[in-house]
């Protein structure tokens, strides 16, 4: 009945239109004031010990870095490069957009910021070179599911915080996923585009100009591959910004108390979010829910991957509605304990639940990345979803095979050991 109450007031705020983390937050401080007031006075110490994790300090510092990019001129010279590998292909524009997004989420990790950054630039120019407006904002939002898969990743980061899986490792995981994901969608992309007849402008190779574009290109290229490895062996860097800065010479003093205003600010929110989810996790843990939740699945008997199929579901299903961060906060601490005692390993979940919750952010109602594209071509949500569909159909054949397929999320992971 107590659970009952703590879930109903959760609805009720959230349907009054209170954020999500505010939402959580209340609906916790009701049920402890209804049900046992003398845990408020700990409500101080489980948010500040929900944030106080030696993991997050990764976080700002690669949103940070996604901040970085656009002013540091990383951006167009990963769309200039795109732009000659896609040459002998029919789709132009679209596969540039994909290739660009695959590079983009290694450095950002994060969909959002890949969807604002280069949606900004490829929408307009894929309309201009006759793709529908559907279409390009589809490709776009579709794309940029990669950057929250692809390594380095804000919400793979917060999942290590919550299944205490190791980064490095979490990132590796993240790799195989993200690269079909990628050539899933350029292979969709090709196809329709040669059915729509989007072919790309036939220009005269120009080998200086590509020895030009791959040599500027290449630190901005090269990003994903420098932060995996340093991340994966406990090294930091800085390099994002040492490349602005230094190598383009287009980051100012400006540039960067601009985005260290925004990191701020982005940060702060998803500590918030952490914060008071870590408080209802508790008192879901008090009142004995994840082990009930467990015991129930478990009395199924299913063969392993029939729970990942489930889970599967469900995570798409909690993805469409709830923001990536508070989902993964929420279904972590309920889930993982049963995956881990049919087979799965932390690794594979996560894994699952990224690739699913990415999917979510290209999900009406909620969207994240719906959003931010309605922000750069003022289409309505359900329109850009519509375009993006054949795409995101692609990110769910993918998320079906790593959950039968283990070895497609833990193999690369097996072969580092620190």
């Amino acid at each position: 009945m107590a659970i009952v109450f703590l879930l109903v007031f959760l609805v009720i705020f959230a349907i009054m239109g209170t954020p999500l983390a505010f939402a959580i937050g209340a609906s916790s401080m009701s049920f402890i004031q209804s049900f046992n007031p003398n845990f408020m006075q700990m409500l101080p110490q489980r948010v500040w010990g929900g944030v106080f994790s030696f993991v997050m300090v990764a976080m700002p510092l690669f949103m940070l870095a996604g901040e970085l990019m656009n002013t540091g001129g990383i951006t167009k010279r990963i769309v200039a490069f795109s732009m000659y590998i896609v040459r002998p292909f029919h789709g132009g524009l679209g596969e540039v957009n994909i290739i660009a997004s695959m590079i983009f989420g290694g450095i950002s990790g994060s969909s959002v910021a890949d969807t604002s950054a280069l949606g900004s630039i490829l929408i307009p120019s894929m309309e201009k070179e006759g793709y529908s407006s559907k279409f390009a904002a589809g490709v776009t939002v579709a794309s940029s599911t990669m950057g929250m898969i692809i390594p380095p990743s804000v919400p793979m980061i917060v999942y290590a915080m919550a299944s205490g899986a190791s980064i490095g490792k979490l990132f590796i995981a993240g790799l195989v996923p993200g690269v079909l994901i990628g050539a899933s969608q350029l292979i969709n992309v090709n196809i329709i585009s040669i059915k729509k007849g989007y072919h790309p402008k036939r220009t005269p190779f120009d080998m200086k100009d590509f020895i030009h574009t791959l040599l500027y290109g290449l630190p901005a290229i090269l990003m994903p591959i420098v932060i995996v490895v340093f991340v994966s062996f406990g090294i930091c860097t800085a390099s994002e910004l040492i490349i602005g800065f230094f190598f383009y010479k287009e980051l100012t003093i400006k540039d960067v108390i601009n985005g260290l205003a925004k990191t701020l600010r982005s940060s702060a929110a998803i500590m918030i979010i952490i914060g008071f989810t870590t408080i209802f996790t508790w008192l879901l843990t008090m009142a004995n829910i994840p082990s009930q939740i467990a015991a129930f699945f478990l009395s199924l008997d299913l063969p392993v991957w029939g729970y990942a199929l489930i889970f599967d579901l469900l995570i798409l299903l909690v993805g469409a509605f709830i923001d990536v961060t508070p989902a993964i906060l929420l279904l972590t601490p309920i889930l993982l304990p049963v995956m881990e005692s049919v087979g799965i390993s932390a690794l594979q979940f996560g894994a699952m639940l990224i690739t699913g919750l990415a999917i979510g952010l290209v999900t009406p109602p909620v969207g994240m990345c719906l959003n931010a594209c309605t922000k750069i071509n003022k289409m309505q949500i359900t329109e850009i979803f519509k375009g993006a569909f054949p795409l995101v159909v692609c990110n769910v054949i993918i998320l079906l095979l790593i959950s039968i397929f283990p070895s497609l999320t833990t193999y690369l992971p097996s072969l580092v050991s620190y």
